[in-house]
């Protein structure tokens, strides 16, 4: 599957088939749970600068996902806990996330797209995976703004509560202002423990 033009993603790889695009965030994460979307798009849905969310500012992915939440046939996002995450392992915790929002669409799709190049699931649903498939697909496009919106909105939303982290600059990413509040503040009930600079230490609180 070659790069398509990014200012004008096909909604489908089939026209007529009814496909959900899935992508996530936060994997990398210190803090907060892993986040997936699922979208499914209308064949002639078209959203001119529709792309990866990492290539788009903050503002544009505000705005688009407002657009793709209006436009699109279905939209659902799904998380898993960092419990979850710390118990599962972060790829296992990714899957969970994924099919939690597949779970979630109404119509249910009859095909998926997923970013990346793995996937597993309890459901019985034929899937592709795609490598790059963000930058691709508009409905895996459109899939990975809704879930760095929302998964950006719930990071500011807990930062309110632990403003030391500056979650809501960094996103519970490892960062260096991140990684000098841990040292100094301890560990909160949301930092992944399974992930090495959260492993219990003297840090822990």
């Amino acid at each position: 599957m070659t790069k398509k033009d990014p200012l004008h993603l096909p909604a489908r790889l089939q026209p007529t088939r009814l496909e959900a695009g899935i992508d996530e965030v936060g994997r990398g994460c210190l803090a907060g749970p892993v986040v997936a979307a699922a979208v499914i798009l209308t064949e002639d849905f078209d959203l001119p600068g529709l792309t990866d969310s990492k290539q788009l500012t903050a503002h544009r992915r505000e705005d688009y996902d407002l657009t793709i939440r209006e436009k699109a046939i279905a939209v659902s996002v799904g998380s898993a806990t960092v419990e979850e995450i710390d118990r599962l392992n972060i790829l296992g915790a990714t899957f969970l996330a994924m099919e939690r929002a597949i779970e979630g669409l109404e119509p249910h799709p009859g095909y998926l797209l997923i970013d990346g190049n793995r996937f597993r699931s309890h459901l019985e649903i034929p899937y592709e995976t795609i490598v790059g498939g963000d930058g691709r697909v508009a409905s895996i496009a459109a899939a990975s703004i809704v879930a760095k919106v929302y998964r950006d909105h719930l990071m500011a939303h807990l930062a309110e509560e632990y403003p030391q982290y500056h979650w809501e600059r960094n996103a519970g990413y490892g960062t260096a202002a991140h990684l000098a509040a841990i040292r100094s503040h301890g560990l909160t009930p949301h930092h992944r423990r399974s992930f090495a600079p959260c492993r219990p230490t003297l840090f822990d609180s």
